[in-house]
């Protein structure tokens, strides 16, 4: 099970592709050839994980665009984003990584 910190921020892999159909999405790992088709929630949740600097601020504008409790949210969230990390669509890295440093 992927132990998954709020703290971290999530992008996709160049390997693989997006694809956004109406309100819907499909991810296709290019190496794997496996894809993931995203409902409505599930494409919401992508788009701001992988826009978001952390994945607390994706979680947090979820809590506002969404009725749910955040404890099910949070779960939701934990497990879309351990089935899309496991499937090799999806990276977790530290906050930092990759980000230029304030001068």
């Amino acid at each position: 099970m992927l132990t998954l910190s709020f703290t971290e921020r999530a992008t996709a892999p160049a390997h693989v592709l997006v694809r956004f159909l109406d309100r819907e999405s499909v991810l296709l790992n290019l190496e794997t050839e496996q894809y993931f088709g995203l409902d409505e929630t599930g494409t919401r949740m992508w788009q701001l994980v992988t826009a978001s600097p952390n994945i607390d601020a994706a979680y947090e504008e979820l809590l506002a665009e969404f009725d749910v409790e955040p404890e099910l949210l949070h779960s939701n969230l934990t497990e879309l984003l351990g089935q899309l990390v496991e499937n090799g669509l999806l990276q977790v890295l530290p906050a930092d990584v990759g980000t230029i440093p304030p001068i």
